[in-house]
């Protein structure tokens, strides 16, 4: 039994580093399509995410999760406008040559998530939390000191991906039929702007084939990371999957400065610096407060 155990963890740290790696380099695939307007992408996005999902749920003998009251179809509007709304900005960050800045809005995601379980669920923090909170925040004070500007590039996709956390927990959906049912919400825009974007003769779909079959990856894109993160997510403790999800903004960094050269001079790395001492102090402040509430429960 405990083999079984073993083997089945083993699977779900691979399927999490597949995700987080996966959304670790996809940057990449955005600065293929970088030519392309970012609303065009993100309608592409939508579309053949959506086609593919449907495909996926169709294979595994699961298209009865689509079938929702519709009572909660304005809910799941919310939480489709605000994905659509963080891979907007992520997109727009990438193109525009602002990889560094989405890699920072990933690494505080985790502290601004933990703001919003205060904030809206009244959940309480310990005192080390509490300093991990405000070592974060003096870290987007460094940048907007230095830089005359807040980052608001990494601070919308905190704080959409964020919300976006906190409202779909509370649809309790099922991670690939969510983002189905979404994606088919938000597919009505998509089409009126493909619409819109081609009668003024701007859209580049259908351009040339090697453009038009980027954007149709788009889905894949989408699709895979999600898959793996499902399957990760029913195979691992949160614990677990809270420190792999650092690998994703990590990688985007390194490609960020040591691939596309954008700057990181000594004021992102100080304001990096204030971020990354406030994960590791609230990851293992969490560790050993679990650790601790594991051996009470077991004395």
């Amino acid at each position: 039994m405990s083999d079984d155990l073993g083997a089945r963890q083993r699977q779900g740290v691979y399927f999490a580093l597949s995700a987080y790696a996966f959304w670790g380099v996809a940057p990449v695939y955005f600065k293929w399509v970088a030519q392309v307007s970012p609303w065009e992408i993100l309608s592409h996005r939508v579309i053949w995410a959506l086609i593919l999902l449907i495909a996926i749920l169709a294979y595994i003998g699961e298209l009865r999760r689509l079938k929702v009251p519709l009572s909660i179809l304005p809910r799941i509007l919310v939480s489709a406008t605000l994905i659509s709304a963080n891979w907007l900005v992520f997109i727009y960050a990438v193109v525009n040559n602002n990889i560094t800045e989405t890699a920072l809005g990933y690494f505080i995601n985790p502290l601004v998530s933990i703001f919003l379980g205060v904030t809206f669920l009244h959940e309480s923090l310990r005192p080390l939390q509490w300093t991990a909170v405000g070592i974060a925040a003096i870290g987007i004070l460094i940048q907007v000191l230095l830089f005359g500007q807040v980052p608001w590039i990494a601070l919308a996709l905190a704080f959409s991906f964020g919300f976006y956390g906190l409202y779909r927990k509370s649809l309790g959906l099922h991670a690939v039929a969510g983002l189905a049912l979404e994606a088919t919400l938000a597919l009505p825009v998509a089409l009126i702007f493909l619409v819109f974007w081609q009668h003024r003769g701007a859209m580049v779909f259908g351009a040339d084939i090697e453009t038009s079959l980027l954007l149709m990856l788009g889905g894949f894109v989408t699709a895979f990371p999600l898959l793996c993160f499902a399957a990760a997510v029913t195979r691992l403790s949160l614990t677990v999957l809270g420190f792999i999800q650092y690998l994703a903004p990590s990688i985007s960094l390194l490609l960020a400065v040591f691939y596309y050269g954008e700057p990181f001079d000594t004021g992102r790395l100080i304001s990096f610096s204030c971020i990354w001492a406030a994960l590791a102090i609230f990851s293992t402040e969490s560790w050993y407060h679990q650790r601790k509430m594991r051996r009470i429960s077991l004395s």
